[in-house]
């Protein structure tokens, strides 16, 4: 360790490499998984019955779905850089439910389908421990529980519409309030005060898990291509009943040339990419979110009580949110990055070192007593955000190009159930899948549109800049200018379910 640096990053700076988690995972791996030996470039022209843009988490389970509901089913992944390696293998690894989201998930389509949507995520979530456990995959899962903790006066009791919703339907246990001094039982901070806590969230580590999830799909006769990437398909025309329809041509690039993969069905599990997707794009917009990771220190992690596992994050709409690893690092993102333009992703979402500073001075807020530990790795990636943070499952006019889109950060949990729904609209099964009939699937899901371009990216850039302002002065215990105050509230004023009240 070293004695506390005015550079809350110990000069450590985001982009130029992989993940931690990555790294990692891939190091773990045995030659024969390596991506040139068991998923290569592809090129030449091919025919199968699905094709599924994009190897993350939402891409793999539904292949592994697919492939369990037709055991012929020719389901080839393409893939752009590595599985994993956006999203997947970027997040803070956190294996949350629904029910600190309950409220919303009422307003959108009433008491009883939210609560059957969220106790379909809790069983999505239970499934992945004994999945894990049959595959052999390791993935360092930890079922102790997700803890949201209040870090400023602004932050009390948000959690307690939420609380009261669990309860007066029945589910009191699944999201309960806790007093301050329950909180401090959990972990001991001189800014936490009250909080709430769900018991049936885990943590795990993302990368690992994502390779597990590739590994066991080649086993299953998936063909994937990594270092691939593929032109989105637009959307088809609406046919007549009976009407004949040839495949979807996918173009695709690689160093091994171009190439055309003609497929029946299509999955678009593109996450935040698909913001540029002309199809879906105004009605999502693309934020960076960045991570730093700490130096090991178990002895550290007992003086303040955190030993049990759980997944912490505050209150803030630019929140903070920190777990633990097994050698006792502590992981730490933050939320306040940039929102992306047009949809695109370029360096904002991998190599902003101000994004990353601001992650590493939430970490020093919550525990001033690590100020002398030091920060040994910090990456950043893209998140995908609908208007009211739900994600969004669905099919594309001419019904032959499905996608799961709008995880809004939290899609470790949500993508298993997601792989189950995909699975069933593209083999058309989806009257045979209770998932299928969730209210998070079909046109009554489509979130709300975002404006378009330049208002939508000016728009959230200034809204970013001022929930920040707000949030940074509320934990310092200073009244938010009155502007300031205005702009950050102006979302939700327009109908979108995003920042502050």
């Amino acid at each position: 360790m070293t004695n506390a640096d005015p550079d809350p990053l110990n000069g450590v700076r985001p982009g130029g490499r992989r993940s931690f988690w990555q790294r990692e995972a891939l190091a773990a791996e045995p030659a024969t998984l390596a991506a040139d030996v068991a998923a290569p470039p592809f090129a030449g022209r091919v025919s199968v019955d699905v094709a599924i843009l994009g190897g993350g988490y939402t891409g793999l389970w539904t292949a592994l779905r697919i492939r369990e509901l037709e055991p012929a089913a020719r389901v080839v992944i393409v893939e752009q850089d590595l599985c994993g390696s956006g999203p997947s293998g970027r997040n803070g690894g956190f294996v949350t439910g629904w029910w600190d989201e309950l409220p919303g998930l009422i307003r959108s389509f009433g008491e009883s389908e939210a609560l059957r949507t969220a106790r379909a995520l809790d069983g999505a979530i239970g499934s992945i421990g004994p999945w894990a456990a049959a595959n052999g995959v390791e993935a360092d899962l930890v079922e102790s529980g997700f803890l949201q903790v209040s870090a400023a006066p602004a932050q009390d009791d948000a959690w307690l519409e939420a609380a009261e919703a669990c309860a007066r339907l029945g589910e009191g246990d699944r999201w309960r309030a806790l007093s301050a001094a329950e909180v401090s039982d959990r972990a001991r901070s001189p800014v936490f005060r009250g909080g709430a806590f769900m018991p049936g969230a885990a943590i795990v580590q993302p990368a690992r898990l994502a390779r597990g999830l590739r590994r066991v799909a080649l086993a299953h006769g998936v063909v994937i291509h990594e270092r691939t990437t593929a032109t989105l398909p637009a959307d088809l025309p609406r046919r007549a009943a009976g009407a004949a329809s040839g495949p979807i041509a996918i173009a695709t690039t690689s160093a091994e040339g171009a190439g055309i993969l003609e497929a029946d069905q299509v999955v678009v599990a593109t996450n935040a990419w698909a913001a540029g997707w002309r199809p879906v794009a105004r009605r999502l917009l693309n934020w960076s979110s960045y991570v730093v990771l700490t130096e090991p220190i178990p002895d550290r992690l007992a003086e303040i009580g955190w030993i049990g596992g759980e997944g912490i994050a505050d209150a803030r709409f630019t929140l903070h949110y920190a777990r633990t690893t097994p050698d006792g690092r502590i992981a730490l993102g933050g939320g306040g990055g940039r929102a992306g333009w047009g949809g695109r992703i370029g360096r904002a979402f991998t190599h902003d070192a101000g994004a990353a500073r601001r992650a590493a001075e939430g970490l020093r807020r919550w525990f001033p007593s690590l100020a002398d530990v030091r920060i040994e790795d910090a990456w950043g990636g893209p998140i995908d955000i609908t208007d009211d943070h739900r994600v969004w499952f669905g099919t594309r006019p001419g019904g032959r190009i499905h996608h799961g889109l709008g995880y809004s950060g939290n899609g470790v949990g949500p993508a298993v159930l997601g792989g189950r729904i995909l699975a069933a609209l593209a083999t058309g099964r989806a009257r045979d899948d209770e998932a299928a009939s969730l209210p998070i699937v079909g046109d009554g899901a489509t979130p709300r549109a975002f404006p378009p371009e330049p208002l939508r990216g000016v728009g959230a850039r200034v809204f970013r800049e001022a929930t920040a302002r707000r949030e940074r002065a509320e934990e310092a215990g200073r009244e938010p200018s009155r502007l300031v105050r205005e702009i950050s509230r102006i979302p939700r004023r327009l109908g979108y379910h995003l920042g502050p009240d």
